[in-house]
């Protein structure tokens, strides 16, 4: 039997995991990938700060505006922005909002850091 070469994931039917931003629904975890995983993450008004010593986030706004804090820096949001988060910085985001992000390499519950 062929192996496929490419994965299928319908969003809306993964259940919403508790995380440091709120709640993901988190695409292509598995143990074989190591390459990037895709989440659709509604922002929690408790989201906390915290950081990844080995990921790069790749960060969409889908819907809603707020902020998103930077190594301490305040950066507004709306739909359509775009943030490339790389590791060691410390973030979270701000407001009612619903982000796509894209782990580089696959997402790690590991690599999420708090001081």
């Amino acid at each position: 039997m062929k192996t496929k070469n490419y994965e299928l994931a319908q969003m809306d039917e993964i259940t919403p995991t508790r995380c440091p931003c709120g709640f993901a629904r988190r695409a292509f975890v598995s143990p074989e990938n190591r390459t990037a995983t895709l989440h659709i993450t509604d922002i929690a008004s408790d989201s906390a700060v915290h950081y990844h010593k080995v990921m790069t986030e790749l960060y969409l706004v889908l819907e809603g505006t707020g902020f998103m804090e930077l190594d301490g820096e305040r950066v507004p949001l709306k739909p359509m922005t775009s943030i490339f988060i790389k590791p060691g910085c410390r973030h979270r985001a701000v407001g009612k909002l619903r982000v796509m992000i894209v782990p580089i390499p696959a997402f790690d519950p590991a690599d999420e850091w708090f001081d």
